[in-house]
């Protein structure tokens, strides 16, 4: 992004090169508007700001933040393999969907989804064994975007002997580090150079906004593969001095694993892709990836890119199906080394369960139900009433960290839980190629289901709804962005993910109430506090049970920060130099003198 026209940058921004990333605002400085780029997005605090080509001055948008992340509900069960019934009449004017109306493809999108679908199986485009394939649906509507490869046992067991060949003998094993690197820079660049067309298709595949994927999930990706490129040539064993009687030199080495199996959610396609594939080729591992089924174009794209940047055949396989087949077949083949999972975490333990047929390797990231807290001695009470709204209506509140738990200090409960709630009434649903639209649709028919019951059911229970709680219109698989106060332990809605843009409101009294309550749950992924006593940060931060603590911010990701639960959240950590660990093994080394 390019810095204001003026050139001369304000102190309290924070920039990362060219690009602002923090900072807070407080001014109304002229920007420039770049030629190629249709808007800009610039960050201050937990707010980001939209400046479009037709806007004079910035304005806030909860939900553009640059630096998130998450992870779904990937099944291994799968939903309804028909198409879903389309209300409406499907035309520009049609209002049973919230923006009923929807903005055209581009040219070069419409031709990519025109085009066969295939499978990438040892550097070529192979379709499923069967012949078989299956509809991928636009949440927005229901309509029939592409269709793709039906894979099952014959094809994971064709991409995994390709990936095994491609580590034991191919070019890829006689790769030196650093051209590993070299090619995940490039991989990088490719995804730049293409985020507008990776971008449209996140947003017809997912649901979400297409301005949200271009500024979050695109960069963020490419920025994946940057960042581990540095890692390549960074694998390092150490020479150990040993006590043991006569003259030896003793060493280890890091190795790779082997044939990684990776299975990614639907919440964030592309963004997770690169999460999984990143490190594994950085540290030498062949991989073989099935996308979630409902989400799998930006995946085959990325393929696509991935030969064009020159990865050597069978490096990387990526092969679409359905849980129960493709996934459960990559969870159990045994000449799979490892299996990296993304997803809820009953499937996770389903993973476990079939991972231990050879007892490989196995790393998940999984639910949450993640507490946000916010004292009532916090410096910005309107900065942290809009975090908390992005805390749980960024990408729908389909994501595992999401602030779905907000628990306040009773004497701003009632302000705060107004302030969330009128953040929620001015969300604009639509299509998320429409350029107004802020929240897109859930992904499928089946999450909309899931998140309707969840609303049902704490209706049922007597929890009081301040806003939203239902269905939006009755075309696409709209929700309402809603509140719930006065909610008790028990409640479904507090204890189970939803993994929708639903929050329960909680007041607290006592902060040594608070703890217990907010690690009251089988998860431990994230967690936020708000407050302006460093000290009861950090005492509030140590107490928490969860693998990430946000301070007066949320939903702040990096590359170099490593990303994991604890609990019922998962195994093993993304990102950072820990996610190495997850891709290697320590091979040590005597040698006698």
């Amino acid at each position: 992004m390019n810095n204001p026209a003026n050139s001369k940058r304000p102190a309290n921004w924070i920039y990362r090169g060219d690009r602002v990333i923090g900072g807070s605002f407080y001014g109304h400085p002229q920007f420039e508007s770049p030629a190629r780029d249709p808007f800009q997005v610039y960050f201050f605090r937990s707010q980001a700001y939209l400046l479009s080509h037709h806007q004079q001055e910035l304005t806030p948008n909860l939900f553009l933040i640059p630096f998130m992340k998450t992870t779904a509900t990937s099944r291994i069960k799968s939903s309804s393999r028909t198409q879903p019934p389309r209300a409406g009449n499907g035309s520009p004017n049609d209002k049973s969907s919230p923006n009923g109306s929807t903005a055209k493809l581009s040219s070069r999108v419409a031709a990519w989804l025109k085009a066969p679908k295939q499978n990438l199986i040892g550097g070529k485009w192979v379709s499923a064994a069967s012949g078989k394939v299956f509809d991928v649906f636009n949440p927005a509507d229901g309509s029939v975007l592409t269709h793709v490869p039906d894979s099952d046992q014959q094809d994971i067991n064709q991409a995994v002997a390709s990936a095994r060949k491609a580590f034991e003998s191919g070019p890829w094993r006689q790769m030196t580090p650093s051209d590993r690197g070299k090619l995940l820079w490039r991989i990088g660049d490719s995804i730049l150079a293409h985020a507008d067309e990776l971008a449209e298709l996140e947003s017809i595949d997912n649901g979400k906004p297409r301005a949200v994927a271009r500024v979050a999930d695109i960069p963020m990706a490419a920025d994946l593969f940057h960042y581990m490129a540095g890692w390549a040539t960074k694998i390092e064993g150490n020479t150990i001095p040993i006590g043991a009687p006569g003259a030896f030199h003793a060493f280890t080495l890091r190795e790779p694993i082997g044939v990684v199996g990776q299975i990614i959610p639907w919440n964030f396609p592309l963004l997770m892709a690169a999460w999984k594939i990143g490190p594994a080729l950085a540290t030498g591992n062949c991989v073989v990836l099935k996308p979630a089924e409902q989400t799998p174009l930006s995946a085959l794209r990325l393929g696509e890119l991935l030969l064009e940047a020159g990865l050597p055949e069978g490096a990387v396989n990526i092969v679409t199906g359905f849980g129960e087949t493709a996934g459960a077949a990559l969870a159990a083949h045994d000449n799979v080394d490892k299996v990296a999972f993304t997803g809820s975490t009953e499937v996770g333990k389903l993973i476990v369960k079939a991972a231990a047929g050879n007892l490989k390797k196995v790393s998940l990231e999984l639910g949450g139900k993640s507490p946000n807290i916010i004292f009532k001695d916090v410096a910005d009470l309107e900065q942290a009433i809009n975090g908390a709204a992005n805390a749980i209506f960024f990408n729908h509140g389909q994501c595992c960290c999401a602030g779905s738990r907000l628990m306040v200090e009773r004497d701003i409960f009632d302000e705060v839980v107004a302030g969330v709630a009128e953040q929620a009434k001015k969300i604009k649903l639509g299509a998320g190629l429409n350029d107004e639209t802020e929240m897109g649709p859930l992904v499928s028919e089946e999450q909309l289901r899931r998140v309707t019951n969840y609303m049902s059911q704490g209706k049922q229970a007597g929890a009081c709804y301040v806003t939203g709680g239902s269905r939006a219109g009755d075309r696409g698989y709209f929700v309402q962005p809603t509140v719930v106060k006065d909610v008790k332990p028990d409640m479904s809605i507090v204890r189970e993910e939803i993994f929708g843009p639903v929050v329960v409101a909680e007041a607290f009294t006592k902060p040594e109430e608070l703890i217990p309550r907010a690690n009251q749950t089988n998860y431990g992924l994230a967690a936020g506090v708000w407050t302006r006593d460093i000290s009861k940060a950090h005492r509030t931060a140590a107490a928490l049970k969860a693998g990430t603590v946000w301070i007066n911010c949320y939903n702040v990701f990096d590359p170099a920060l490593p990303f994991g639960g604890y609990k019922q959240s998962g195994w093993g950590r993304e990102m950072g130099h820990e996610v190495l660990e997850l891709y290697t093994q320590t091979k040590a080394v005597v040698i006698g003198l």
